[in-house]
């Protein structure tokens, strides 16, 4: 439950200029998620679901509607963002509720993600940073893709890893590997395409009806591939989904190589959140990327 008076005030008067006139009625903690508290929040015939942290990670907020909203304008459906803000201690974001879950057709939603990916840009990276989970995600436009990979995704990530004390045996070869990056690929030079840069299982469910939704973005443009890898890293989608997106945008060839090297940011990432074994899970994606070089 909601206990602060300042808070629920704060949410009350936001939903009501951005919606409707709101009196919060019930608040039910929402399942799942590991960064945020999650509520549903029912009042005056409506619900809409809330997400909840502290002040300081309010700009987390700010990223995710961003993001939302530019998967909206490439035809993607997802949760509306409503409004957000602070009360206090809190930051808060309000989005549409919707009712989702697990059974739809995987073919739409491969439609849907090719047709995000159709969306091109003019260069790698955002106009603004943004978050993957908590960690900051760089960025910072580049003409080359290799060397966005590096600076931005890899780079990154190594020096937070550094910073967590993982060792130096994953510096060294994170550094290794950031020079080979070259003969991995150089060669490869992939139209930068709108991504949703954190697709995996748990942030897409479908709609009653089987309309596909997609959600916590953490949004850029770049290959189109380095969505599709991770969608195969954590436990991945039907069948159906990966044959009804390469009818319509097949991988190039060298795919299984680049799906090693993509997933290998989004490990570090979860190493630096959440340590475990991921910190030798990428060790050894590493090794394995190191030996392609020769």
């Amino acid at each position: 439950m909601i206990r602060s008076t300042e808070l629920v005030a704060a949410i009350e008067a936001a939903i009501s200029a951005a919606d409707r006139p709101f009196h919060l009625e019930r608040a039910d903690a929402a399942p799942g998620g590991c960064i945020h508290r999650a509520y549903i929040l029912q009042g005056s015939g409506n619900r809409y679901f809330a997400k909840f942290n502290a002040a300081s990670q309010a700009d987390t907020f700010a990223a995710e509607a961003d993001g939302l909203t530019a998967l909206a304008a490439a035809g993607a459906r997802v949760p509306s963002s409503l409004c957000r803000g602070t009360a206090g201690a809190q930051a808060f974001h309000v989005l549409e509720y919707l009712d989702l879950g697990h059974q739809g057709d995987p073919a739409a939603l491969a439609r849907t993600l090719a047709a995000v990916h159709a969306v091109h840009c003019e260069s790698y990276g955002w106009p603004r940073d943004n978050y993957i989970g908590t960690s900051p995600q760089c960025n910072r436009r580049s003409v080359s893709w290799f060397q966005f990979w590096g600076e931005a995704r890899l780079a990154s990530q190594l020096e937070l890893a550094g910073r967590n004390r993982m060792g130096p045996t994953l510096a060294r070869k994170g550094e290794r590997l950031i020079a080979a990056l070259p003969r991995l690929l150089g060669s490869h030079a992939p139209a930068p395409s709108m991504l949703h840069g954190d697709l995996w299982s748990g942030n897409a469910g479908f709609l009653a009806d089987g309309t596909p939704v997609i959600f916590d973005p953490a949004v850029y443009c770049g290959d189109s591939e380095a969505d599709l890898a991770m969608t195969e890293l954590f436990g991945g989608f039907a069948p159906v989904f990966y044959s009804a997106y390469r009818e319509i945008a097949p991988p190039a060839p060298g795919y299984p190589v680049r799906k090693t090297l993509y997933n290998l940011y989004h490990v570090l990432n979860h190493a630096n959140l959440f340590g475990g074994a991921y910190a030798g899970q990428a060790e050894r994606m590493m090794d394995q990327l190191l030996a392609e070089t020769g």
